[in-house]
């Protein structure tokens, strides 16, 4: 059998120990949440709406408030999960609506992202960027359909270089701290590795769920 410990063993770019580290960081802010009443489906809306605002931000040109909208929206990404099951509220709604506008959030800041760049001056490879955030959707939306359709058939595909977690640190903390830079030349190289990495992400995940089906000759 694919176990726990075979699945550790693809690469990720935030590692375990950092993640476990950021849980206990938040976990006095998810019980305040908690306490105060806060339910996991309105942190998830709150997320969904400042990731819409990073996306029309990248599309108005202002990248570094694009970079920091996308940021929080992450960090709100992480704890409504992590309210919903500290408070009991997990249900399959909640996962299925928090999905849901996980996925429009993943589109709409690549699009807020092409429209800058089809029409900023001095964008010196406009086209191949362009062509580069249509293919970081159908990616980054292959990623998480590849886990949800793992999961239908039983499978626990949580593999990956690139997850959304990794995808929200490589886009927002660059353009956050350095924004497009000259000739959009730090936008473009951003957009072009978070697409070669959600592929690559694709393949590994493929090629998890091909030998985990092959072992248990499902």
């Amino acid at each position: 059998m694919w176990t726990l410990r075979d699945r550790e063993r693809v690469a990720k770019l935030v590692p375990a120990a950092v993640e476990r580290g950021y849980i206990r960081i938040t976990t006095p802010l998810v019980e305040g949440l908690v306490r105060a009443g806060v339910t996991p489906n309105a942190l998830t809306t709150i997320g969904a709406l400042i990731i819409a605002a990073s996306a029309i931000a990248y599309g108005a040109g202002a990248i570094r408030l694009g970079g920091w909208l996308i940021l929080a929206s992450g960090v709100l990404d992480t704890l409504d999960g992590q309210v919903a099951r500290r408070s009991g509220q997990a249900s399959p709604f909640g996962a299925f609506y928090d999905s849901t506008l996980d996925r429009v959030g993943d589109g709409a800041c690549f699009i807020g992202i092409a429209a800058y760049l089809q029409r900023a001056p001095e964008v010196r490879w406009r086209q191949e960027a362009v062509i580069a955030c249509m293919l970081g959707i159908l990616a980054a939306l292959l990623v998480s359909y590849m886990r949800a359709r793992a999961e239908g058939l039983g499978l626990d595909c949580k593999v990956g270089i690139a997850q959304r977690a990794e995808r929200i640190l490589l886009l927002g903390l660059p353009t956050a701290l350095i924004g497009a830079g000259p000739e959009a030349l730090v936008l473009t190289s951003i957009v072009g590795v978070l697409t070669i990495l959600s592929l690559i992400t694709v393949g590994q995940r493929f090629a998890y769920v091909h030998r985990v089906t092959a072992r248990t000759g499902a």
